[in-house]
């Protein structure tokens, strides 16, 4: 049965995560906030506006940011 297996693929090149637009930030609890870590980087709005809200979910209690770039797109503080 495994050699029935069928892959998908998508036609485009792979990118590293350091060029995709998106990213969803974790930001430090400390008196200064800074950001702690990206917890994940997307290529689409719709797939970073998803990750953002499973993240939300997965630190309800931290401030988490979406942004493109420099522009903050969604703030979980606001």
């Amino acid at each position: 049965m495994q050699g029935n297996i069928k892959t998908a693929r998508t036609g485009s090149a792979s990118r590293p995560s350091e060029d995709l637009p998106y990213r969803i930030e974790l930001w430090s609890d400390a008196e200064r906030p800074t950001v702690e870590r990206v917890l994940a980087r997307a290529e689409t709005a719709q797939l970073a506006r998803a990750i953002f809200t499973a993240a939300v979910g997965e630190h309800p209690d931290r401030r988490l940011t979406l942004r493109k770039g420099n522009r903050i797109i969604a703030d979980s503080a606001a």
